[in-house]
């Protein structure tokens, strides 16, 4: 897997089609982070959000940073050793099977997503080390067959798997049909299994104000959620200390400088039992 790109359970992967003009999550979270693989119509919207509310990149860099602390943590403390990363994105610095594979070279990792884009650059999300793995399907969330089918040829879903729902979630119309998603998804997974979710809270009327130009001009759009409400993800599973809460609270990283201000983000990770 490592010498072609390819899409799991499906033959030779046809040309993806990229649409320049409409402003695509992957990208303007790829442009906020410092990446270029992104268009004028990415920045432009990119630059107008964080002209509004700055701190935009600021949550977009804590929501990588806070990524690879918890995959760290799976990897390191919790034992983990197959993740499935469900909208991963374009790839950047510190993938989740780098981090894993730092960790523990024998993990294996399957990356989900269904932007072109993301297709586009799937050789840099498919260079596992020798000891693990890595894949790519090409799949909408919502279809949870597919993905349990096709993350079956290189996880084993007998033995733990830590599912990873980085900023997805909010991406479905509503919270009924992330739950629902959720529980599909974990209901499959075996005792041991994690959880991890990411996504914006709409305790800030700011960043509510702020997600209302995105949701006019770019696709998908993002539907923020109670704190209630993406506590709920996790109803049935053990949630890992410190519970759910602020990206930039969750196991920080020491800093001279004090602990960071929230940002509005929540993280938590649940264990199933």
């Amino acid at each position: 897997m490592t010498e072609e790109i390819s899409r799991s359970g499906e033959g030779p992967a046809s040309k993806p089609e990229v649409d320049a003009n409409v402003p695509q999550t992957a990208r303007v979270w790829n442009y906020w982070l410092g990446g270029k693989d992104n268009y004028a119509v990415d920045r432009a919207l990119g630059d107008e959000i964080a002209e509004a509310f700055p701190i935009i990149v600021e949550i977009a860099r804590a929501d990588r940073a806070v990524l690879n602390r918890v995959v760290r943590y799976l990897a390191g403390e919790a034992g983990v050793r197959q993740f499935l990363d469900v909208g991963t994105g374009l790839p950047t610095a510190n993938n989740t099977h780098e981090v894993a594979q730092a960790v523990a070279p024998q993990s294996r990792i399957v990356y989900v997503d269904y932007d072109p884009l993301v297709l586009v650059h799937a050789r840099a999300l498919l260079s596992s080390g020798p000891e693990g793995a890595t894949d790519y399907i090409d799949a909408d969330i919502r279809d949870t067959g597919t993905i349990l089918r096709e993350a079956g040829r290189t996880l084993d879903l007998t033995q733990p798997v830590a599912l990873i729902l980085s900023g997805i979630l909010a991406h479905l119309p509503t919270v009924e049909e992330a739950r629902a998603v959720v529980r599909r998804l974990m209901d499959a997974l075996p005792s041991g299994s994690y959880l991890v979710a990411v996504d914006g809270a709409d305790t800030n009327p700011e960043l509510n104000d702020v997600m209302k130009i995105w949701n006019q001009s770019a696709n998908p759009p993002y539907a923020m959620r109670t704190p209630e409400e993406i506590a709920s993800y996790f109803d049935g599973l053990e949630l890992v200390e410190p519970g759910l809460v602020d990206v930039t609270r969750w196991r920080p990283d020491p800093s001279p400088a004090g602990p960071p201000r929230p940002l509005d983000n929540l993280v938590g990770v649940g264990r199933k039992p």
